[in-house]
C-alpha cells in the first residue's frame, strides 16, 4: 500500500560508547544533550528510594547494636539523626525527579541530589573516627564491611546516578583509609585504596551501561513513533484515510476514501492544492479559519504534526478534520512533499461542544449555569480590584415557589422556572449576567456596581417583574421574589465570601417575609452564626432534658368551663437560656429536628391528660413534617397505648399548609388517627391558603379562627366581622365546632360569645402554665379562674 513507505528523516543514533565524563555528567556536548542525558538517569532514582532507604536504615541500626554498650548513646543517636535526616531529605528530592525524564533537569537539580550521597559517605566516614576507638577490633571490622556492603549495594540501586554512588564510595573509602593510616594498618590501607578505586570503576562502567541501553531503547521508541505516525490512526479507525501532497501542496496519489470525504471523484481533485479543496469559498477571498492558517504554516514550514484539528468546508458544508502528518525525504534527504493521515471529527467535536454547552448553561432555562455564574463574579472581582470600583451579585429566591411545585407538580414549576428567566433576561444589560444557581434560586452578577442607587432599582424591578402573575396551562399562578444584595470587594474579596454574605441578606429578605430587598450587613455574620449554635443546641435539646410542655386552657364559651388544654412546647436552654418558641419551631421544622420534638410533645401531653377529669380533651399540635412520615399513625398508636389515655381525649392540630405539601399522606395519616376515635382541629384557619376544599376533603372536628380577626373584630373591623360570622356559619352547616384564639379581655369574650364561637383561648382565660399550675385549676372555683 502506498501509505505504508513513509521516507521518514532518519533519527539520529546513539554514539556507540559514552566517555565517563558523560556519564557522571561532568561534561556535554550542548545544554540540552546533558539535561537529556541526566533525565533518562535521574527519572529512575525514585523506584528505588524506599529500599535504599531501608537499607541505611537497617544497617545504621546494625552499627548502633555494635556500639551500643561502648559508645555513649547521645553520640549514637545524633549519628543516627543526622543519618536520617540526610536520606530522608533526599528521598524526598528524589521523588521531584519522576518526571525529569519528560522536562528539562537544572544543574542545580543535579549537584542537590548528589548531595545526599556526599554527605552520607561523609557521616559513614565519620562513624569510623567516632565509633571506632571506642570498640574492639572486631566491632571496627563489621563496621568496615558494613561501609563496603553500601558502597556495594550503591552500584546497583545508583545504577542511573552514578555519580552519586561514586561520591560515597570516594568519601567514605577515603576516610576509613585515613584512620586506618592512623593506626598504622598499611596492608588494610591498601585494600581499603583498591576497593573504593574498584567501586567507583564498577558504578561508573554499570551506569555507562545503563545510559546506553536507555539511549538505544530511546532511539528505537523515536524510529517507531515516526513509522506508525501515519498507519496507527488509519489501523484503528476504519473511517481514516491517507492523504499526500507534493512540494507546492498538491495532492497527488488521491484515494477513493479521501476522495469520499472531499465529496468528489479522485480524478477532479488530483493535482489540485490542498487548502483549495478544504477552504470552499474561503479559497478566492484568502480568509481562513485560524486552523487553516495553521495547517498552512505548518506545511509552509515543513514540520510534523499530529492530531491538528481544522475547520474545513467541502462543497459548502462546514465540517471539522484531524490531521497528522509528516514531511517526506528521499535517501539524500531532500524533501519531496507531505504524507499523513485525516479522518472526519465533526459528530465528535459537536458532542465535545454540547458538552460544554451543558457544563456552563442550565438546561431547563438556557441561563448561564453556577459555573458560569461564579466564573463572572470572578471576573468581576479581578476587574474591581484592577480599577478600585465595585460589582455586585444579587441572589434571587422566588417566594411561594415550594406551593406550586407541591399542589401543581414539577413539570408546572419548570414552565414556571422557564418564563422567569425569561423575565430576568429581559432585565439584563451588558453590564449584568443572570443565571440560575438551582432550585428557584437564581444570581445577578453586575460588573460596574459604583451607582448603589442603580443596584437598589435593578433588584426592585427584578421583584415587581417577578411578583406579576404567569399563566402556565390554564393556570393563574402567583409568585414573588426575595433578594439579597452583597457587594464586592466591601463585602467579599472572593467568590465564595460574597456568594456567602449575598445568600445571608437573601435569607434575612425571605425572613422578614418575602418580597424584599435586603443589602448584607456584617451583623448578618452574627445572626447566622447565632443560628447554627442554636441548631446545635436544639439538637440536643431533648438528650438534656431542656425541653418542657406548658398547657393554656380552652373553655366553653357559655358555661367558661374548661374543656381542654392546648399542649405548647417550650424550651428553656441551658446554653441560650429561654427560647421563644417561634424562633426554634421554624428552626426545628426546618431542620427536621421537630419530628422527634413532635414525637416526644405527643408522649409527654397524652401521659399528663391521664391524670385530667376524664372529660377534659389535650389538643396537640403536628407539623407536615410529622404528618408526611409514614410511621406517624402507628407513633399514634403507640402512644395511646403506652399511656392508656382514651383516644376520644386527643385532638390533633394542623394548619392548612399540611396540604401544600403532599395532599394525600397527609390526608391518609389523619384519617387513620379520627379511625382510632382521634379528633382533628384546623388552627389558623383564613390565615394561609385557606380553601373550603380542604374542609370537604377531611371531617375536622373544629375550626380555630385566628386571633388576628379576633382583634380586628374587637377594634370594629368589618371585615373580620364577617369572616367570623362565615366561619362560624359553615362550621354549624358542617356539623363543626368553633374555636375563637387570643381572647384577652372581657369585652373580647363577649364579642365572640355573642358571634357564636363554641369555645374560647386566650389570656383572658389563662396563659400556658405548668402542668402543676393546670391541675390546680380543677379544685379552683370557676369565678376565681376567670
Amino acid at each position: 500500500m502506498r501509505g505504508v513507505n513513509t521516507h521518514a528523516q532518519p533519527v539520529q543514533e546513539a554514539p556507540s560508547r559514552l566517555s565517563y565524563a558523560a556519564v557522571l555528567g561532568l561534561t556535554g556536548e550542548s545544554d540540552s544533550d546533558w539535561a537529556k542525558l541526566r533525565g533518562m538517569q535521574y527519572a529512575a532514582l525514585s523506584d528505588v528510594t524506599f529500599f535504599r532507604v531501608f537499607a541505611h536504615a537497617i544497617l545504621a541500626v546494625f552499627v548502633a547494636q555494635i556500639y551500643l554498650k561502648t559508645a555513649p548513646a547521645l553520640w549514637l543517636a545524633a549519628w543516627i539523626i543526622a543519618l536520617a535526616a540526610v536520606h530522608v531529605a533526599g528521598a524526598r528530592f528524589d521523588r521531584t525527579l519522576a518526571d525529569v525524564d519528560r522536562r528539562k533537569i537544572t544543574r542545580g537539580e543535579f549537584y542537590r541530589q548528589s548531595l545526599t550521597s556526599l554527605l552520607s559517605g561523609a557521616l559513614w566516614g565519620a562513624a569510623v573516627f567516632i565509633f571506632g576507638p571506642l570498640g574492639s577490633f572486631a566491632s571496627l571490622t563489621a563496621l568496615l564491611m558494613v561501609i563496603a556492603i553500601i558502597a556495594s549495594g550503591a552500584i546497583y540501586f545508583r545504577t542511573s546516578a552514578p555519580l552519586g554512588a561514586s561520591l560515597y564510595a570516594a568519601v567514605s573509602g577515603a576516610a576509613v583509609a585515613v584512620y586506618l593510616a592512623q593506626e598504622g594498618l598499611w596492608f588494610a590501607v591498601a585494600g581499603s585504596a583498591v576497593f573504593t578505586v574498584t567501586t567507583v570503576l564498577g558504578a561508573v562502567q554499570a551506569g555507562q551501561t545503563y545510559l546506553e541501553v536507555r539511549l538505544s531503547q530511546h532511539a528505537i521508541i523515536e524510529k517507531e513513533e515516526v513509522v506508525s505516525l501515519l498507519l496507527r490512526e488509519f489501523e484503528e479507525n476504519e473511517a481514516d484515510w491517507l492523504w499526500e501532497v507534493d512540494t507546492a501542496r498538491r495532492l497527488r496519489g488521491v484515494s477513493p476514501r479521501f476522495a469520499f470525504a472531499l465529496n468528489s471523484i479522485q480524478s477532479e481533485v488530483e493535482g489540485k492544492p490542498l487548502l483549495e479543496c478544504i477552504t470552499g469559498r474561503s479559497w478566492d477571498e484568502g480568509q481562513y479559519p485560524e486552523s487553516l492558517h495553521e495547517l498552512a504554516n505548518k506545511l509552509k514550514d515543513r514540520e510534523s504534526f499530529a492530531n491538528l484539528v481544522v475547520q474545513v468546508s467541502i462543497k459548502g458544508e462546514a465540517r471539522w478534520w484531524e490531521l497528522s502528518g509528516t514531511p517526506l525525504r528521499d535517501e539524500r534527504g531532500r524533501f519531496y512533499g507531505f504524507r499523513g493521515v485525516g479522518s472526519d471529527v465533526t459528530e465528535r467535536r459537536q458532542s465535545d461542544e454540547k458538552i460544554a454547552y451543558l457544563a456552563r448553561f442550565d438546561t431547563l432555562t438556557s441561563l448561564p449555569n453556577r459555573l458560569q455564574l461564579t466564573e463572572a463574579l470572578g471576573d468581576a472581582l479581578r476587574f474591581s480590584e484592577q480599577w478600585r470600583s465595585r460589582c455586585a451579585l444579587l441572589m434571587v429566591d422566588l417566594d411561594r415557589f415550594k406551593a406550586v411545585n407541591d399542589s401543581l407538580g414539577h413539570l408546572t414549576g419548570d414552565k414556571l422556572l422557564a418564563q422567569v428567566s425569561s423575565r430576568l433576561q429581559m432585565l439584563m444589560d451588558e453590564n449584568t449576567i443572570c443565571g440560575r444557581l438551582g432550585g428557584d434560586e437564581f444570581a445577578i452578577v453586575i460588573r460596574e456596581a459604583t451607582n448603589a442607587e442603580q443596584v437598589e432599582k435593578l433588584a426592585r424591578r427584578v421583584i415587581e417583574a417577578l411578583s406579576e402573575p404567569y399563566q402556565v396551562e390554564q393556570h393563574t399562578l402567583y409568585v414573588g421574589a426575595s433578594v439579597g444584595s452583597a457587594y464586592g470587594p466591601r463585602d467579599g474579596e472572593s467568590v465564595e465570601e460574597l456568594m456567602r454574605n449575598a445568600d445571608l441578606a437573601l435569607y434575612r429578605a425571605k425572613d422578614v417575609g418575602g418580597g424584599e430587598h435586603c443589602r448584607f450587613e456584617p451583623v448578618l455574620h452574627a445572626s447566622a452564626e447565632e443560628r447554627r449554635k442554636l441548631e446545635v443546641s436544639l439538637r440536643k435539646a431533648l438528650g438534656r432534658d431542656e425541653m418542657v410542655l406548658h398547657y393554656q386552657p380552652v373553655v366553653d364559651a357559655r358555661s367558661e368551663s374548661i374543656v381542654s388544654f392546648e399542649a405548647l412546647v417550650r424550651w428553656n436552654s441551658a446554653d441560650h437560656g429561654f427560647v421563644s418558641p417561634g424562633k426554634f419551631i421554624p428552626l426545628a421544622e426546618e431542620t427536621r429536628l421537630i419530628v422527634p420534638i413532635g414525637k416526644w410533645v405527643l408522649r409527654q401531653a397524652c401521659m399528663e391528660a391521664r391524670s385530667w377529669p376524664e372529660h377534659i380533651k389535650v389538643n396537640v399540635n403536628v407539623s407536615p413534617e410529622q404528618l408526611l412520615e409514614p410511621d406517624f399513625h402507628q407513633d399514634v398508636v403507640d402512644v395511646l397505648a403506652a399511656t392508656g389515655l382514651r383516644p376520644d381525649r386527643l385532638e390533633i392540630e394542623v394548619t392548612e399548609s399540611i396540604f401544600l405539601r403532599d395532599a394525600s399522606v397527609a390526608r391518609s395519616a389523619l384519617e387513620q388517627a379520627m379511625a382510632l376515635g382521634c379528633s382533628v382541629a384546623l388552627d389558623d384557619f383564613g390565615t394561609g391558603y385557606s380553601s373550603l376544599g380542604y374542609l370537604r376533603k377531611l371531617r375536622f372536628s373544629t375550626i380555630k379562627v385566628d386571633r388576628t380577626f379576633v382583634q380586628g373584630a374587637s377594634q370594629g373591623s368589618n371585615e373580620s366581622l364577617a369572616i367570623i360570622n362565615a366561619v362560624v356559619a359553615m362550621a354549624k352547616s358542617l356539623d363543626m365546632t368553633t374555636t375563637a384564639e387570643g381572647v384577652e379581655s372581657e369585652e373580647e369574650a363577649e364579642l365572640i360569645r355573642n358571634l357564636g364561637c363554641d369555645k374560647i383561648q386566650g389570656f383572658y382565660f389563662g396563659r400556658p402554665m405548668s402542668n402543676e399550675e393546670a391541675r390546680r385549676l380543677f379544685n379552683t372555683p370557676q369565678a376565681k379562674r376567670a
